[in-house]
């Protein structure tokens, strides 16, 4: 009997201890969930600027920029035959770098604030204009630098008026 009194204690111990036990288990250890932010869907469409007809099999490249403005890597996606690209992975709150790359179209890139869950960007793509030369002849309203003879008729900064050349 003397056996039976002090196992009785040790059992009781142990199973009012047990719960604190586990409370304090479930507390101290473990990963703490957290849950990730909400994303936007974004849906790109592109078209062509002289008939609006879409244009399929574009590179389209986001560049999420979050809130310091480090970049986070890139994301690209081709165009469907309607011309749309979906992604559904940016954080609301963030800033988004678009950039569309299609051949025979010029290159189109900008910054865009995504503040809600659900964003439609339409973008437009022209044919690359005619490069500007400095060494060609052009007419006096196409915007340019200045003539070589207006450079010469103003006085340089250094100078004073009346003399230069």
């Amino acid at each position: 009997m003397n056996r039976a009194v002090p196992l009785c204690r040790v059992v009781l111990a142990v199973a009012l201890l047990f719960p604190a036990l586990l409370s304090a288990q479930r507390w101290e250890r473990g990963r703490k969930y957290k849950p990730p932010p909400p994303t936007c869907a974004i849906t790109v469409t592109v078209v062509k600027a002289a008939n609006g007809k879409p244009v399929e099999n574009a590179a389209v490249v986001f560049h999420p920029i979050d809130d310091k403005g480090k970049d986070q890597g890139g994301m690209e996606l081709k165009t469907d035959e309607e011309g749309r690209a979906k992604l559904d992975v940016i954080p609301v709150g963030d800033t988004l770098r678009l950039q569309v790359i299609a051949t025979g179209y010029q290159t189109f890139g900008n910054d865009y604030e995504i503040k809600t869950a659900k964003r439609e960007i339409t973008i437009k793509l022209r044919h690359p204009a005619k490069q500007y030369s400095i060494y060609q002849k052009h007419t006096d309203a196409q915007v340019g630098g200045p003539r070589v003879e207006e450079q010469r008729a103003k006085p340089q900064a250094h100078e004073p008026p009346g003399t230069s050349e």
